[in-house]
């Protein structure tokens, strides 16, 4: 029977081809599988009965992680993979070598084509692996007749059978010049890339020529013949048109967090996959442009011949510090695996937020082991503040609320604080007091529920001008704390206490310490992204006051209709005249801009 944990994630799985990692309790990856429908494939593991090998597998599992693909195939394809990588116990048929073929053209004086089942840097050229390894056999004896190299020993002294079959350029008896053999060998890279399409035309309309002439067993060859090309040769998402080795980084960004999935192309595969989860402060490009840095600045991170990002990441900068090509594909393949990987980074980080949502042990049980670290009674709500500026310039307050500890983003709060010569800096005593007083004498007012907890982002010096006046003007007495960070700026413990001198500190794998660390990362983030569509919207509102002409209804309706100073700039003398807007100003604010 799968665990409260499982059962939430199983619910998740997506109707996808793709594949899956089963782990045990240590998180080793000890099984690898594929499937056409991971949903269903994954679920049958926990909701039927096995028997043997498969029993044993299920009753180990404690977790899994999935990679979706675009295709079946490529699934297969990508199992291949990630069973060499890992090397997981239960795949006992894949773990030496892949399991599957290659189609080799060997480096030799006289070349040979071969099915192989590894690959060795012999100089030899590999196409593959083949998950079909009758249709690899199939479109080897094709190649062989259509584009022949050597199929005998050679230098016997006279034809073999292969050369009287056409199948054979006469290395058996007589020296094939190069150049003959460079042009059968270009046609048939040519073919194992995927250009097949000549070649699909004259089998197909061979097959309806003899079809035709009622030769069916023929036409019945020639079309098994089409079938065999089409599965061995096809283009894949993860199998790349070319062996450049290139990382590849997509992301996706919801409620302030930002997944970032890295796929490492190696040898015309992807043979690895790399994820990571974290609160996004600034902009998801500014973020990405920062991860990749850092990515590299570790020792066992080689840089690759490119890097393939996103459209509106800094590529220029960060090639000029990398010194690799940096670029974000248009079309094609590359384009296609792009985003695959921003679909699989939005499928983790939709994973995380609903395990989150569906875990009691998450939510009210995770609350209830912060209220018990102060010393009080088990509540239902927590509010928490923070505040963001830039050296004191447009200052705001952002409050969150937890609800038997789950977000409730309907009880959120923005608040813009008062900005005068006397608060010049960071005067985060005077923003501390503005915000809880208009807070809690408003809920006073209108006769509203208190919060049962009161957390502050900051230190003694805003927890201290909170509880003064909680308690010397408002006359309430509700629990506050302080949510303390350390070097790092990460959550560490929580100041309480009369004089605010104790701290308290969770376990940090403890679910109550996970549950503090979304509050401060989430308030965080709702109070930098209102400070910075305040900032945005000052910034903008400014530039148009100073243009001569342009008065608040003039601005107002250039801010409704085009949004951006950038789409201002853009736009044409004669569409900002249509706003109502005089010829002369129009012009002015052109000319401003």
């Amino acid at each position: 029977m799968a665990s409260e944990h499982l059962e939430h994630k199983l619910a998740l799985l997506p109707a996808l081809p793709g594949c899956y990692l089963m782990k045990d309790i240590n998180a080793q990856i000890i099984y690898v599988g594929k499937a056409k429908n991971l949903k269903n494939r994954v679920r049958s593991y926990f909701k039927s009965s096995h028997e043997g090998k498969t029993a044993k597998l299920v009753s180990e599992i404690v977790d899994f992680e999935t990679i979706i693909t675009s295709t079946n195939k490529e699934a297969f394809l990508l199992e291949i993979t990630l069973i060499q990588k890992h090397q997981p116990y239960y795949n006992i048929k894949l773990k030496r070598g892949t399991g599957y073929p290659y189609i080799k053209i060997t480096n030799e004086r006289d070349p040979q084509l071969l099915i192989t089942g590894e690959v060795k840097k012999d100089g030899g050229f590999y196409f593959g692996p083949y998950p079909d390894v009758y249709a690899a056999q199939e479109t080897l004896r094709f190649l062989q007749r259509v584009y022949p190299l050597r199929r005998c020993q050679g230098h016997q002294g006279r034809p073999c059978l292969y050369y009287h079959m056409g199948q054979c350029l006469g290395a058996c008896f007589k020296e094939v010049p190069e150049s003959l053999y460079a042009t059968q060998i270009k046609a048939i890279k040519r073919f194992l890339n995927g250009q097949v399409d000549p070649v699909k035309k004259n089998l197909t309309a061979k097959m309806t020529t003899a079809a035709s002439e009622m030769q069916f067993e023929r036409a019945a060859e020639l079309r098994d013949q089409l079938h065999y090309i089409e599965a061995t040769v096809e283009k894949q998402k993860i199998i790349s048109n070319d062996n450049t080795p290139r990382d590849l980084f997509a992301f996706y960004v919801d409620k302030g967090w930002i997944s970032i999935q890295i796929f490492f192309i190696r040898q015309a595969r992807l043979i690895r996959r790399e994820k990571r989860l974290f609160p996004c402060v600034s902009t998801p490009e500014e973020e990405l442009a920062t991860f990749i840095l850092q990515w590299y600045n570790r020792k066992n991170n080689v840089l690759p011949r490119e890097i393939l990002v996103p459209t509106g990441v800094e590529k220029a900068v960060l090639s000029d510090i990398l010194k690799v090509p940096i670029r974000t594909p248009q079309r094609g393949e590359k384009k296609a695996l792009l985003e695959l990987a921003q679909k699989n980074s939005r499928l983790v980080l939709e994973e995380k937020f609903r395990l989150l949502e569906l875990d009691n042990r998450q939510t009210i049980g995770a609350q209830n082991e912060i209220m018990a670290a102060l010393g009080l009674p088990n509540g239902h709500v927590i509010e928490a503040f923070d505040h963001s500026h830039i050296q004191g310039a447009d200052p705001v307050s952002a409050l969150v609320t937890f609800v038997d500890g789950r977000a409730e983003k309907k009880l959120y709060r923005k608040y813009k604080l008062t900005e005068t010569p006397e608060r010049a800096g960071a005067n985060e005593d005077a923003n501390t007091r503005e915000v809880i007083r208009r807070r809690y004498s408003r809920l006073l007012k209108e006769g509203k529920p208190l919060p049962d907890l009161i957390l502050m982002d900051g230190g003694i010096v805003e927890l201290n001008a909170a509880k003064d006046v909680l308690i010397n003007e408002l006359d309430l007495a509700i629990p506050i704390a302080g949510m303390v960070k350390n070097n790092h700026h990460r959550t560490a413990s929580l100041l309480y206490g009369e004089t605010a001198d104790q701290l308290i500190d969770l376990d940090p794998k403890s679910q109550g310490f996970y549950l503090l660390t979304r509050i401060q990362d989430e308030v965080h983030r709702f109070a930098i992204t209102f400070h910075r569509q305040l900032r945005g919207k000052n910034s903008l509102s400014s530039k148009l006051d100073d243009i001569q002409g342009v008065g608040p209804k003039t601005r107002t309706k250039l801010l409704k209709q085009f949004g951006s100073l950038k789409h201002i700039k853009a736009a044409t003398v004669d569409e900002i005249e249509a706003l109502g807007i005089s010829k002369t100003v129009a012009q002015t604010i052109k000319l401003s801009l």
